[in-house]
């Protein structure tokens, strides 16, 4: 029995529209011999429960699906956990994912590692990550903290999952442009990050 290729858009707000990422999605299809099935939301990346990616889910878990396409990967989510949730249920159900704007798949160990940072990165980019800085600022200022340097706070504003990332791929040989558009950073700031912050891990402190 062939499978479908699921296309999945979504935009947090009904201010916003799918258009955007529409055309690359198009023409993935037109280069593409494959049957597609369009899944959209107008929903929150925060949680996975969302009405279109429950029916995508569905057909999942029937067996229907070969592949996922997505624009981008925070358009499928906004939470690491949720995220890595799905990436493990598709390697299980050996179903691929493809994000055009990502350019990675989850066909290689590579693309794997790929997903998972972007993953961490999605979810720093949420309200979540706004609440952690405030929570940071506001500890900080309380032990009198400073930061020196041009830009007085820069460091609460990079994640340790970027912090992680950015040393992650600068290892593997990325280069600054594409580490800074994996992270979302600027590349003064990956330069910085490199020369003053070691990796982080769990009982590290800043």
């Amino acid at each position: 029995m062939s499978k479908d290729t699921a296309i999945y858009c979504r935009v947090s707000t009904r201010d916003q529209r799918h258009a955007s990422q529409m055309p690359d999605l198009e023409r993935w299809v037109a280069s593409n011999d494959s049957k597609v099935i369009w899944y959209e939301d107008t929903f929150s990346g925060r949680t996975m429960d969302r009405p279109g990616m429950s029916k995508l889910m569905d057909a999942l878990r029937l067996g229907k699906l070969e592949r996922i396409v997505v624009w981008r990967l925070d358009r499928l989510g906004r939470t690491t956990k949720g995220l890595c949730d799905l990436f493990d249920e598709l390697q299980e159900r050996q179903v691929d994912l493809v994000s055009l704007k990502d350019g990675f798949n989850l066909s290689s160990p590579a693309g794997r590692l790929h997903a998972r940072i972007l993953a961490s990165v999605a979810e720093y980019e949420t309200e979540i990550r706004a609440e952690r800085v405030a929570a940071g600022q506001a500890v900080a200022r309380r032990k009198g903290k400073k930061w020196g340097g041009s830009r007085k706070g820069w460091r609460w504003k990079v994640t340790d999952d970027q912090v992680n990332a950015i040393h992650e791929l600068q290892s593997g040989g990325k280069p600054i442009a594409q580490i800074a558009r994996v992270t979302g950073l600027s590349r003064p700031t990956i330069y910085r990050v490199l020369k003053e912050v070691d990796p982080i891990t769990p009982t590290s402190k800043l």
